[in-house]
Parts: C-alpha cells; structure tokens; sequence
C-alpha cells in the first residue's frame, strides 16, 4: 500500500449525501460502494444541466475493479436506487437518484438531451477562474464553484487572472473582494493595461472604501 501523505488546501472536496453514509453497514460489496462513489465524485465535476455518465466513464483502473465487477457494481448501485439507469434508443447512461436526477433519467428517456450526451465529458477539465481560485484562495465548495461559473459568465476571462492578482497583493484572499473588482470594471470600465505589474502597483486603489466591506472576510 502506498503511504497518503495528506489531504490538502488546494483541492476540491465532493459532498456525499447523509443517508449515503447511514446505508454504508447495509453495503457489503465493495464494487457496489467504488461505483456510487465514484459516480458522485465525477458527476459533481460535471458542468450544465446534462448530469450522466456512460458505463465507459467508469474507470476500471481508478476503481481497482474489472469491467465485470463495475457492471455489477452499477447493477446493485440501480437495485439499491442510489443511480438511476436510463436509455434511450442505443444510448444508456446512470444519474445520481436525486430530485435532478430523476428529472433528468426521465426526460433522458423521452429522448431529450441527446445531443447533450453525445458531447459531454466528465469530469470537465477545470476553467481558469476555478483554477486561480485553487491557487491563490483555497479549495473550492459547490457553492463557490456555482459562483465562480455564474461570473464566467459575466465577465470576460482575461480579467479574472488580473482581479486575483490585485486581491493577492493587497493580501486579501476571498471570493467577494476579487467579484467586487470585476463588478467595477464592468461598471465603470477597465483599463486595458499590457503590462502585468502595473496591477500590483495598482492595487493600492483598490483598498477604498468601496471595497473595504471585502477586506478580511471568506
């Protein structure tokens, strides 16, 4: 066995569901928790409303487990109702049992959100935003991370490196101030500036009272 040396400050963590955790004495296949671990982990990291994975999207390698065992892993995952399975012509795919789930499998199954499966990936590599967020804050919650999708939305990507950049040399690491900026720019226009240091240099501005609510708050 190799020694874990630790979890860290800078990755994400998967939320698992309570009455997952009150059913584990119940679980004695061990194919059966890899699998809806497994699943919730990388269904969490999907991003938009096409939740799913294909049965190739288990890894027989992370898993430790043969194709044979993940089919019966995913088998006694849907009997116990934690996944859900539905197809639709050729295609199947499993959700998670959860109130988006279930709406998901069924419209799945009407034949809705074909496309949507054709061209998903999961897990979705990491955006900037989520990647600066890691590097220069902390780990990333499910509630940040919908924050973080909603102001890539709304803000073009090339600030982002800049904002974070202005909040770590001001000392400041939390979401609100580095959105306080960006809201600014938009607000009141960005100087599009070449030169990289001019935002540690220019930080100082962003310390006033319009921002002060920010400085030292999660």
């Amino acid at each position: 066995m190799t020694p874990f040396n630790g979890f860290t400050s800078q990755e994400t963590f998967t939320q698992i569901p309570d009455s997952l955790l009150q059913m584990l004495n119940e679980i004695e296949d061990v194919a059966e928790l890899k699998v809806t671990l497994y699943a919730l982990w990388r269904i969490e990291h999907i991003e938009g409303n096409f939740r799913a994975l294909c049965q190739t999207d288990f890894e027989s390698d992370a898993l430790g487990l043969n194709s044979q065992e993940v089919k019966l892993g995913l088998e006694k995952s849907i009997a116990r109702g934690t996944l859900l399975k539905s197809s639709y012509e050729a295609d199947t795919f499993y959700f998670l049992n959860s109130p988006r789930g279930r709406l998901a499998a069924e419209a799945f199954a009407k034949g809705q959100w074909r496309e949507s499966a054709r061209i998903m990936s999961a897990p979705l590599k990491k955006s900037n935003v989520f990647k600066l967020y890691e590097e220069n804050i902390g780990a990333l919650t499910p509630l940040l991370s919908d924050m973080l999708r909603e102001a890539e939305k709304n803000y073009p990507s090339e600030w982002f490196e800049e904002a974070f950049e202005i909040a770590v040399s001001r000392n400041i690491r939390n979401w609100k101030y580095v959105e306080a900026i960006l809201t600014r720019w938009k607000e009141k226009g960005k100087d599009e500036r070449k030169d990289k240091q001019d935002a540690a240099k220019d930080a100082k501005r962003y310390s006033e009272s319009e921002f002060s609510e920010f400085i030292n708050r999660d």
